[in-house]
């Protein structure tokens, strides 16, 4: 594998392919994908359907095999799951037959953290997305909104190093959305994770981001990096603004052209 420069980067991609089958009939998903996501950035990438944005995640969760290139968190080149790496998917990924507390206490469980510990964590985790009274609930007693909440407090507790989320609001109501859209800006600004955010919404792209990727179809790449100036912190209201008017017309002529060049 080639070197890759760890300097300043928390999460390095590096001319990475992924190929589905062989032969006639393989799919290049991604297609020589380099990017860098700064230590406690939040990044978002959008794309259109089908482009392998959460193909992506899951060749940095270490949830897939990749064809080529390389991937590294910190100096550690990723070829399998850990715990430097919390992933929040879009379904509701929670443990039915536990209780919200217990699935919250998981992944400190697993990693042989005393009960004292494991309480504390659950503890700080229930109140900071706002879930302390269900925490004997079961998730088929949870809202979706609810469910999304366990599941990013249950990312947490393991204290990955990189918090790698594929379109987790996208089966939520607008009004819910934009609460948990509050409640993982709260979240970040209090642990300044590194994120990589996958989103088909344009408005949260902006609403969330240090830096907007935006990918081209199938083979996907990057087809243009836009840093997000608007400064923090930020609100619904943000969508008046001028800057942001102007930064949602360039992504959507991106995504627009891409989708002429595949007619």
């Amino acid at each position: 594998m080639s070197k890759l420069d760890y300097n300043s980067s928390d999460i390095s991609v590096s001319h990475v392919q992924l190929r589905y089958g062989a032969g006639k009939k393989a799919v290049l998903a991604l297609n020589d994908i380099s990017l860098r996501v700064e230590k406690n950035e939040f990044c978002v990438i959008v794309g259109p359907s089908g482009c392998g944005k959460s193909s992506l995640l899951y060749l940095i969760a270490g949830l897939e095999d990749r064809t080529g290139g390389d991937i590294a968190v910190g100096t550690r080149n990723v070829t399998e799951p850990g715990p430097d790496r919390g992933m929040v998917f879009q379904g509701y990924t929670l443990f039915p037959w536990l209780t919200v507390a217990q699935n919250v206490e998981y992944g400190p469980k697993r990693k042989g953290l005393n009960p004292a510990t494991r309480k504390d964590l659950v503890d700080h985790y229930l109140a900071e997305v706002g879930l302390s009274k269900f925490a004997n609930h079961y998730p088929s007693q949870l809202s979706g909104g609810m469910k999304q909440r366990v599941a990013i407090a249950r990312a947490l507790a393991n204290d990955p190093e990189v918090l790698l989320m594929d379109e987790p609001f996208g089966a939520l109501d607008s009004q819910t959305r934009h609460q948990m859209q509050k409640l993982l800006l709260r979240v970040w600004e209090s642990t300044k994770k590194t994120v990589l955010f996958v989103t088909h919404d344009i408005d949260e792209a902006i609403l969330l981001a240090d830096r907007v990727l935006v990918m081209s179809g199938r083979p996907g790449l990057i087809k243009k990096e836009i840093k997000v100036t608007i400064p923090r912190p930020r609100s619904a209201d943000i969508v008046l603004e001028p800057e942001f008017i102007a930064m949602k017309r360039e992504i959507l002529e991106l995504l627009r052209n891409d989708e002429d060049d595949a007619h």
